[in-house]
């Protein structure tokens, strides 16, 4: 929910989940708290040990289900477009399974220098350090732990589930509503 809303996928391929597993899910629910590991979102419906088995088989259902719907969020293009133009490079850290998000950037035309998947919270921090991030861009106080872990500045979007106070106890440095405001901020930022 930072570069593209991913609900009307994300109900897609639980709405299908659910018919083949006989669950109706709460989807509405489920899909305004993204932003969690999927077991963590199926955990309070399914028995635990079904959950390996339900991950496998969403993933296997979301190219189907979730790619074409999936819009990028407004100012998406234009603030990777001012990282560019600043010299910085486009690093996508995801807890989106990898190859999903991937099809996600390719059918969207989004092109970045690298993409991670399936890493959540404190464990985005690797990546980035590895990427020498400066700034990380998220939606979720898991988007910020990560980013803080990193030594990175967080700069969080209000796109997502978490709401400006909850982004803020959580430490993030900025706030922004969406991505429309981040070439200025970043324009700003840089001087």
């Amino acid at each position: 929910m930072t570069l593209i809303d991913t609900v009307p996928g994300f109900t897609s391929v639980l709405t299908a989940l659910g018919d083949e597993l006989g669950v109706t899910f709460p989807v509405e629910a489920m899909t305004a708290v993204l932003g969690p590991p999927l077991d963590v979102v199926l955990g309070p419906y399914l028995p635990a040990a079904d959950l390996a088995s339900a991950g496998d088989r969403f993933r296997a259902l979301y190219p189907d289900h979730a790619v074409a719907s999936v819009p990028l969020l407004a100012g998406a293009a234009e603030a990777l477009a001012a990282v560019r133009r600043h010299g910085g490079k486009v690093v996508v850290v995801t807890g989106k399974y990898e190859p999903n998000a991937r099809l996600h950037l390719d059918h969207l035309g989004v092109e970045v220098d690298v993409l991670e998947g399936w890493v959540w919270g404190v464990g985005k921090a690797a990546a980035l350090r590895r990427e020498g991030a400066s700034i990380y861009v998220g939606d979720h106080v898991h988007d910020v732990e990560g980013a803080l872990a990193a030594d990175a500045l967080s700069v969080s979007v209000l796109t997502g589930g978490c709401s400006r106070e909850e982004l803020l106890a959580a430490g993030t440095h900025v706030v922004l509503d969406d991505l429309r405001d981040f070439p200025s901020w970043l324009d700003a930022h840089v001087a």
